[in-house]
C-alpha cells in the first residue's frame, strides 16, 4: 500500500527558507505525478509546484522563482526547496502521488487529480 510521510516543516522568519521532504514508499507506478499542495485555515487546498517522474516540474505563479520542487528516484524523496518564505506562505503543506496518465504534460495541481496524500507538515512564517 502507497505510503507519503512528509517531513522538514516549522517555523520560520519572512525571508527565511525551508526544505520539505515527502518520503514514498509501497507504489509501484513506473510513470506518475507527484505534487506538493498547501491549505491555510479557511482556505482552499491550492497546488503549489508539481513534478513527473522524470523531473518536469511546474509551479503555482504565487512561488515561481522562490520555491523548488524536486525528485531523488534514488531515494523514494520528493523535495520542496522554499527561499524567500512571505508570512502568506503559512500553511499545512501536502505532498501527493497519483499514476501518469499519458495527457499528464506537465502534471496537473488539482487536488482531486491525486489519489495518495500525506499526513502534512505545517509551515509557519512570521511577519
Amino acid at each position: 500500500q502507497a505510503q507519503l510521510v512528509e517531513s522538514g516543516g516549522g517555523s520560520v522568519q519572512a525571508g527565511g527558507s525551508l526544505r520539505l521532504s515527502c518520503s514514498a514508499s509501497g507504489y509501484t507506478y513506473s510513470t506518475y505525478c507527484m505534487a506538493w499542495f498547501r491549505q491555510a485555515p479557511g482556505k482552499e487546498r491550492e497546488g503549489v509546484a508539481s513534478i513527473t517522474n522524470d523531473g518536469i516540474t511546474t509551479y503555482a505563479d504565487s512561488v515561481k522563482g522562490r520555491f523548488t520542487s524536486s525528485l531523488d528516484n534514488a531515494k523514494n524523496t520528493l523535495y520542496l526547496q522554499m527561499n524567500s518564505l512571505k508570512p502568506e506562505d503559512t500553511a499545512m503543506y501536502y505532498c501527493a502521488l497519483v499514476r501518469r496518465s499519458w495527457w499528464y504534460s506537465p502534471c496537473p495541481m488539482m487536488p482531486t487529480t491525486y489519489n495518495i496524500w500525506g499526513q502534512g507538515t505545517q509551515v509557519t512564517v512570521s511577519s
